[in-house]
C-alpha cells in the first residue's frame, strides 16, 4: 500500500464515520487500522471516486446499522445495482422523450 493509497483508504473510513454519525447521531466504534486495509481493497477494486459514491449510496439504502463488514462483502453488488438504476433512469427518460415526440407528431 502506497502512502497515497493509504490516505485515500483512510479518507473513506473517515467518510464512513461521518455518514454514520449523521445517520445515527453517534460515532461508530471502529478499528481504523484494520478498516483502512479493508477499504484499501475496495479502492483497488473500483477506484477512489467510485468507492466514495458507493459508500454514500450505501447510507441511502435501508440497511439497519450499516455495518462496515456488510459493505465490504457487498460493495460490488451495490455498484452493480447503482449501474442498473442509472441505466434504467436513462432508458425511462429516452422512452418518455420518444412518447412525447410521438404524441406531438400525432396532434
Amino acid at each position: 500500500m502506497t502512502k497515497d493509497t493509504a490516505k485515500l483508504a483512510h479518507g473513506l473510513v473517515t467518510k464512513y464515520s461521518d455518514l454514520f454519525e449523521l445517520r445515527y447521531n453517534r460515532k461508530p466504534t471502529i478499528n481504523r487500522y484494520r478498516e483502512k486495509w479493508a477499504m484499501h481493497d475496495v479502492v483497488d477494486s473500483v477506484g477512489y471516486d467510485r468507492a466514495k459514491e458507493i459508500l454514500e449510496y450505501y447510507f441511502k439504502i435501508n440497511k439497519p446499522g450499516h455495518p462496515l463488514i456488510w459493505f465490504y462483502n457487498n460493495f460490488d453488488k451495490i455498484d452493480e445495482n447503482m449501474v442498473k438504476l442509472q441505466q434504467d433512469k436513462e432508458r425511462r427518460e429516452f422512452l418518455l422523450a420518444q412518447t412525447k415526440k410521438m404524441v406531438e407528431e400525432n396532434e
